[in-house]
């Protein structure tokens, strides 16, 4: 220690001398205490506190005990006892050991002491603020040693240390150690280099907090009246509190990014469980109610345990060993168990492993029991998953190899995690169920294969490709009807917008089109009315919409297209509404696009649809399709018509591979419109099973078409439905007889059924009745109802059609 250095003159109102560890002067400067009254020599060995008048400054006191620098007013006892206001600079001097001596400056102060030992200079007023702030705060000199500190530093004087410090090291994560731990020392010489102010946050490890302690530090530089940097400050402030909470924000941010990615419920499961992993947790298992899955509310069963599936695991270990359920599988938990009792209250459960949790989570399954002892489990946190007040699952939160036990902190971070995840679950289960509800009701509309009476018409194949491939549903529809007379009805349909509204319209569309087709109407009449149909949707909507005070759905829009074709006569009508026009292949392998009349789109309104008719020879492809087929085509409609003409004239060796040509050569790989596909290979009926008579109008007429009825059918091989049909046909004969006009025809056709049809020139359609007793007609319909399997009546251009189906066993229908 350079004692001589330190016991300079401070100046001439002033003097320096040397203190013991104990506070005995064991050096003084010559004539050093003259102000004081005392020789140099009288104050070797004397205790330096008692030259005090008053007690001695907590301050001072505080920093000798902590072996630490101070300056600050005093009040001395000259020899005289009178008193004397001065100045005191007491730093100490230590060796590697931390042992040493003390230097001591005294300076007389200026003021007059008399009167005014209440009057603090303006000395003092600076030491005053410094020791009266709220947040720890020292002061360097130039070689960084430490000359003065205040109350709020003392208590922890070596917690800036450098060799405790950590940088930080990012916002998310806790800071680790690095290489070069000085970060305030590289600061405070960038202050003193460039007298800049320089603020930084730095961490220590308190062991009574789990985790780092944050401080948020400030250094500013110290000049003299000249300009010159005599050192430096350091102000700290606790910001442990604000870096916990941007940790957390962290954490949750991060965890919103990576949970619900998808609307798939087990995949949103993993990714809790892989969050959980990565911040706090040694093995995590997600649960969902067994009731929850298939649509119900949470309950236990008769039996009071709860049924759960498991969803999600995860684990620090390779493959999840801990595991004694794998993901798939039910499990059940007793309503008094932990999981139990945690989705009863609502909240988190916080436990130790000891010897009764240990019971209370191995009931039942000794499995469980045996691997909480083999992989020593220390710590759990059960975690309900609730949403929109519905109670989903629980995630379960273990710990067995971080030493920590879950404290209150990781239960908090936990519950928030779960309750953003449980909102994605629960939406990831809404979104099942309406899908599955919704192609539920899609695949009950969309013919998944042809009825066997179609097969006899047309060759069919199609394709729905929806603009969103996982959702599956669109507006797009097809389908293929049987109609009476061996003919079939094709519709082709387009409603605009995607998702479950459009295709719950497509649903009432494609209801009301087998409606209307079923009871024979022509293309353009029942264009008509589903164009009807679609101005009331239109008009309910908008009427809901008055009511509830909501913005109203989308406006209704459709296209569509629907065509008829006989396989007796290979004629095809058909009328569109805005819809797309057909494309018809030859058998020779002429395409062409059909002319067909455009006609509005649906919900118009007021004006007319168009039929068009074709003869088609046997084997002609038709092509039926919405517009979503050509949304990658082109960007005009030659060129898109160019690419379909292509595409559907490839050669191609059956129906199913025409679809693919087309789909590879016309959709784009990412597409914004649904879209669907509809072909048909046309047959024709053998002229063997079809067999015509034109009977005259007159009372022997019924007589003679009996008899023909048997001729056909015995050359038809069919001689047990000789009685059924004679009755049938002489009953429609009659009625035509009657109530209709000349000229009659009569035609059998032997198909997926026996067919009888008796045509005639009036538009009156007959009615089914139960005649009364004594009633002389109104039977004929009736028995014709009951010995048939159905029957009806369709309008043809010269009047209507009389119809009944008499069923043929397999074998006979195929023959």
């Amino acid at each position: 220690m350079d004692v001589r250095s330190a016991m300079e003159a401070p100046g001439d109102a002033g003097a320096a001398g040397v203190l013991t560890a104990t506070g005995e002067v064991s050096a003084w400067e010559p004539g050093g205490l003259d102000l004081l009254g005392f020789k140099s020599a009288d104050a070797l060995g004397r205790s330096f506190w008692e030259l005090f008048a008053d007690p001695v400054p907590e301050a001072l006191a505080q920093c000798w005990a902590d072996r630490m620098a101070w300056s600050g007013g005093a009040v001395l006892t000259r020899r005289d006892g009178s008193a004397l206001r001065v100045l005191l600079r007491v730093r100490p001097l230590l060796d590697n050991s931390g042992n040493g001596v003390w230097t001591v400056a005294v300076e007389s102060d200026p003021q007059d002491l008399a009167g005014s030992a209440d009057m603090p200079d303006s000395a003092l007023l600076k030491q005053w603020t410094l020791e009266q702030l709220p947040f720890p705060m020292s002061v360097f000199d130039r070689n960084g040693m430490r000359v003065a500190v205040n109350a709020a530093m003392t208590g922890a004087p070596e917690r800036f240390a450098p060799e405790v410090l950590w940088p930080p090291t990012g916002e998310i994560g806790p800071p680790h150690p690095v290489a070069n731990p000085a970060a305030i020392g590289e600061a405070a010489e960038r202050v003193l280099r460039s007298a800049e102010t320089v603020t930084l946050e730095v961490y220590d490890r308190d062991p009574e907090l789990d985790g780092p302690r944050a401080w948020l530090v400030s250094l500013h530089p110290i000049k003299n009246p000249a300009g010159r940097i005599e050192g430096l400050a350091v102000a700290a402030i606790d910001s442990t509190e604000q870096y916990r909470g941007r940790h957390r924000l962290g954490l949750l941010n991060d965890a919103s990014e990576r949970i619900g990615t998808t609307l798939d419920l087990a995949r949103t499961a993993e990714e809790l469980a892989q969050v959980y992993i990565d911040q706090f947790a040694d093995f995590v298992v997600v649960e969902i109610l067994d009731s929850v899955l298939s649509g119900e509310e949470a309950r236990p069963s008769h039996d009071g345990q709860l049924l759960f599936r498991r969803v999600a695991q995860r684990s620090v270990l390779p493959g999840c060993p801990e595991s004694v359920v794998q993901v798939g599988a039910p499990l059940s938990y007793h309503v008094r168990s932990p999981t139990g009792r945690a989705l009863a209250i609502g909240r988190p459960l916080l436990d130790r492993v000891d010897a009764t949790t240990l019971k209370e989570w191995a009931a039942g399954s000794p499995e469980r029991a045996a691997a909480l002892k083999r992989y020593g489990f220390h710590s759990v946190l059960t975690v309900p998953l609730r949403a929109r007040g519905l109670t989903l699952g629980v995630a379960n939160l273990w710990r067995h190899r971080t030493p920590e036990p879950f404290d209150e902190d990781d239960l908090r971070l936990a519950e928030e995690l779960a309750s953003r995840a449980a909102v994605c679950v629960d939406n990831a289960r809404r979104y099942a169920r309406e899908r599955a509800t919704a192609l539920a009701l899609q695949r009950t509309l969309l013919p998944e294969q042809a009825p066997r009476q179609v097969g006899i018409a047309v060759e069919v194949a199609s394709r729905y490709l929806p603009a969103e491939p996982e959702i599956g549903i669109g507006g797009d529809w097809f389908d293929v009807i049987p109609l009476s007379g061996m003919r079939v009805g094709l519709v082709v349909g387009d409603v605009v917008g995607h998702g479950i509204q459009a295709s719950a319209t497509m649903g009432r569309l494609c209801t009301a089109v087998r409606t209307l087709a079923d009871v024979d109407l022509p293309p353009d009449e029942l264009l008509t009315q589903l164009d009807d149909l679609v101005l009331r949707l239109d008009r309910d909507a908008t009427e809901r919409e008055a009511r509830a005070s909501e913005p109203a759905l989308a406006e209704v829009g459709a296209t569509c297209l629907y065509a008829v074709y006989d396989p007796v006569s290979r004629r095809c009508t058909m009328a569109r509404a805005g819809h797309p026009v057909p494309v018809l292949r030859t058998p020779g392998g002429d395409t062409r696009f059909l002319d067909v009349p455009a006609g509005p789109p649906l919900g118009v309104g007021g004006l007319p649809f168009e039929v068009a008719e074709f003869d088609l020879p046997e084997g002609s492809v038709l092509a039926f399709y919405t517009d979503g087929l050509l949304e990658g085509a082109a960007t005009d409609a030659d060129a898109e018509h160019a690419a379909f003409h292509e595409g559907f004239s490839a050669p191609a060796p059956t129906l199913q591979d025409t679809c693919d040509t087309l789909l590879r050569r016309l959709l784009p790989e990412r597409r914004t419109d649904d879209a669907a596909l509809l072909l048909a290979r046309t047959k024709t009926l053998d002229s063997s099973r079809v067999a015509s008579w034109q009977p005259e109008a007159d009372p022997e007429a019924v007589a003679r078409a009996r008899k023909w009825v048997t001729g056909t059918l015995t050359a038809w091989d069919l001689p047990e439905l000789v009685f059924v049909v004679e009755l049938v046909v002489s009953e429609l004969v009659t009625n035509a007889i009657r109530y209709g006009r000349q000229p009659l025809l009569i035609r059998l056709i032997r198909g997926t059924s026996l067919i009888c049809e008796v045509s005639d020139a009036s538009s009156a359609a007959p009615h089914l009745r139960r005649a009364r007793t004594f009633d002389e007609g109104g039977r004929g319909l009736f028995i014709v109802a009951q010995l048939t399997e159905r029957w009806g009546s369709r309008p043809t251009p010269t009047g209507k059609t009389l119809w009944a189906e008499i069923p043929l066993s397999e074998s006979v229908a195929r023959n």
